[in-house]
């Protein structure tokens, strides 16, 4: 199941959603529907050396959905231990 990075276009907020099939994502903050893709790290640290160097470099700024310093989806690289 693809997990996709988005930020709304309304009130900018950045989050991760789980899309399946035909479903379009929703801002969780205020539900609107215009929202803008944001390249995912998994998908930068796949071309990349590892997840950890990747995320730190290429990440624009912390996590939206937990505020990790290292970038979006970083509190997920700990789990992969």
């Amino acid at each position: 199941m693809p997990i996709f990075e988005y930020i709304c276009k309304e009130c900018h907020h950045q989050f991760e959603a789980l899309v399946f099939g035909k479903e379009r994502a929703e801002c969780p903050k205020c539900h609107a529907t215009k929202l803008e893709p944001q390249l995912s790290v998994f998908a930068v640290s796949a071309k990349g050396s590892s997840p950890s160097a990747s995320a730190s470099s290429s990440a624009g700024g912390a996590c939206g959905s937990c505020g990790d310093p290292r970038g979006p989806g970083a509190c997920s690289l700990d789990d992969m231990n």
